[in-house]
């Protein structure tokens, strides 16, 4: 809260490029919805890679850690006026700058407006984007609270399509936790589609305890091999890999405290797989309808459909892709080409 609160204001204040890494260009689609959000909104964004997932239609999207709203107002142009998106952020407030560092240059765009709650920017702003999207009434909201307690911001047991989260879970003590209410909000046959920051060992105390290096969201990332084993007891299939570029930090300080640690964005996808989905191995046909994504779907590192190919799959791919809102965009059928298809379900 106070590092997010008061000391950073603008991306260019982070002091490493956990935050603001990408691994992967923006889509035109997801270009052309940046136009239309707020310029404050965008200058208060802090994450570490493009957490927009396909086929959003009328879907209902949870952002943990919210902040300023940016990732909600884009999803909030790719679900439509009949989906929905929720945002929630634990961060109290924004102050224009810390005592004792100099003003903000009058080119800031920050200059323009006073210090707020990240969770009030948001919400000043619905007006705003639902008049530039040509919507009749708002298909977004925004929830002060913490998202190891999704509870006790209203959010029932499975209400979402899809939980994002992007460059947050790294900044919460009790990872289990968050996996374990997302899979709660989580209708079957939904996922969780995040970005963030990963280690390649257990940290020490020192790094965890280290307040700057905690604020950059490397103090509190997870040993990578952590997140498999989480992801299994909260009970999601086993974490798709998206996409994972490294972390520099630039700062010889910070450098000597972590030592040999390397650390990396990653963007994962997990889902919430329902029981008996599917038995075993199969073959699948992506149909090309997917808004941006019509001559091939790039899913994870290890899949990639190209529209009308034939494309071998595992059980659990098969499971994923069977059970949720991609079922319609697949033909899906067991074992070998002669097998019947199977027709799939909307989540």
């Amino acid at each position: 809260q106070d590092y997010y609160g008061k000391e950073l204001q603008k991306s260019e204040d982070l002091k490493t490029n956990a935050c603001i890494t990408s691994a992967r260009p923006l889509p035109k689609l997801v270009r052309d919805a940046l136009e239309l959000i707020h310029e404050e909104v965008v200058a208060r964004y802090y994450g570490c890679g493009l957490v927009i997932p396909e086929c959003l239609s009328s879907c209902r999207i949870l952002d943990l850690g919210s902040g300023s709203g940016r990732d909600c107002y884009l999803l909030s142009q790719l679900v439509g006026e009949q989906g929905h998106v929720t945002g929630i952020d634990m961060t109290e407030g924004q102050v224009r700058h810390r005592s004792g560092a100099a003003p903000l240059p009058p080119s800031s765009p920050l200059t323009l407006f006073p210090p707020s709650c990240q969770v009030e920017v948001a919400k000043k702003h619905i007006a705003y984007h639902m008049d530039k999207f040509g919507y009749r009434k708002p298909n977004v909201e925004f929830f002060h609270g913490y998202m190891e307690k999704l509870g006790d911001a209203g959010l029932a047991d499975e209400s979402y399509d899809i939980v994002i989260s992007n460059c947050v879970i790294s900044l919460a003590p009790d990872k289990r936790a968050v996996l374990q209410e997302a899979f709660r909000v989580l209708k079957p046959g939904g996922e969780m589609y995040f970005s963030d920051i990963y280690a390649s060992q257990r940290l020490s105390e020192t790094i965890q305890k280290h307040r700057v290096l905690w604020g950059e969201c490397l103090a509190g990332a997870l040993y990578w091999r952590d997140l498999y084993s989480i992801a299994e007891e909260v009970g999601f299939s086993p974490p798709c890999l998206v996409t994972a570029s490294p972390i520099t930090i630039g700062n010889k300080e910070l450098e000597g405290i972590v030592g040999d640690c390397r650390f990396v964005s990653a963007t994962y996808r997990l889902f919430k797989v329902p029981g008996g989905s599917w038995a075993g191995p199969g073959q699948v046909i992506y149909n090309g309808r997917i808004v941006g994504h019509e001559r091939e779907l790039v899913f994870d590192a290890n899949f990639t459909f190209k529209e009308g190919e034939v494309v071998d799959v595992d059980a659990e791919m098969a499971a994923i892709l069977q059970s949720s809102r991609f079922a319609e965009e697949f033909l899906i059928r067991a074992g070998g080409a002669n097998a019947a298809a199977l027709q799939g379900h909307c989540c």
